[in-house]
């Protein structure tokens, strides 16, 4: 499968990111085609992506590697009405948590040539990192056109299937713990007279030197969290913490499987 077809089942935030990410990365797919019922969504998919085709489910569905890209709740109904329209050469390719590879080719009638990846928003620069998990059926050359895909979008380590729903929170989930605290953060440092480009940079830095030390330095969480003395937030970091453990821990039992 050199040059796959692409049908995506929803045309939402998600598949912007994926079309964004390969049209940046000049690697987009040839024969992209769409099925996404609010025209308000699809008109704004298609103003920035005029190669894309717009279809009715079934024709999206009969391409050779068809994402799923909708929302759990609605995600068991989708797959029953699709499940005509699939080409017995398909890769179907699930975006959502909750629904094992095993639960899905139950729901498409045992059709097992299945994916599942956790996609993360840095995909639209390239930089994501899209954990893959692959449903036993799918032959090792299908895997490859999935990798290929995903390739030009960042990382995309093959991961236990049971271990996907924690990458949910951890990296698909993740930016959104910080976005705003970066972006209230810039805004700060030029109040305070750094010009916009100085304070995306620091910041982009900063963030990234603190990772490094945090993995790298080989010191313990404590030692780490000691090297600057100063610590301006320290009277809400148990609140902060406490919205952690009490807000992702019920996040994640509403998407366990």
């Amino acid at each position: 499968m050199q040059n796959p077809t692409i049908g995506f089942i929803g045309g939402g935030r998600i598949v912007s990111i994926f079309l964004s990410g390969w049209k940046r990365a000049g690697a987009m797919p040839i024969g992209i085609t769409v099925h996404e019922p609010n025209s308000a969504v699809l008109a704004a998919l298609q103003s920035a992506h005029p190669g894309v085709r717009a279809a009715d489910a079934a024709q999206a569905a009969g391409q050779d590697v068809v994402f799923l890209a909708v929302h759990p709740p609605v995600f068991k109904d989708v797959l029953l009405a699709l499940r005509p329209a699939l080409k017995s050469s398909a890769i179907v390719v699930s975006l959502a948590p909750k629904f094992t590879t095993a639960r899905i080719a139950e729901m498409l009638g045992g059709f097992a040539r299945l994916a599942r990846v956790l996609p993360n928003a840095a995909s639209l620069v390239g930089a994501g990192y899209n954990p893959v998990a692959f449903a036993a059926a799918l032959p090792q050359a299908d895997r490859d056109v999935v990798r290929r895909l995903l390739g030009p979008l960042g990382e995309c380590p093959e991961v236990a299937e049971s271990k996907l729903e924690a990458y949910a929170i951890l990296t698909a989930m993740g930016p959104t713990y910080f976005w705003y605290q970066f972006y209230e953060l810039c805004s700060l440092a030029e109040s305070f007279g750094l010009t916009a480009q100085e304070a995306r940079e620091g910041l982009d830095k900063m963030v990234a030197g603190a990772i490094r030390t945090m993995l790298q330095s080989g010191l313990s969480a404590e030692q780490v969290k000691d090297l600057i003395p100063v610590k301006p937030l320290a009277d809400i970091e148990a609140t902060v913490l406490d919205a952690y453990r009490s807000k992702l821990a019920a996040v994640m039992e509403r998407i366990r499987p």
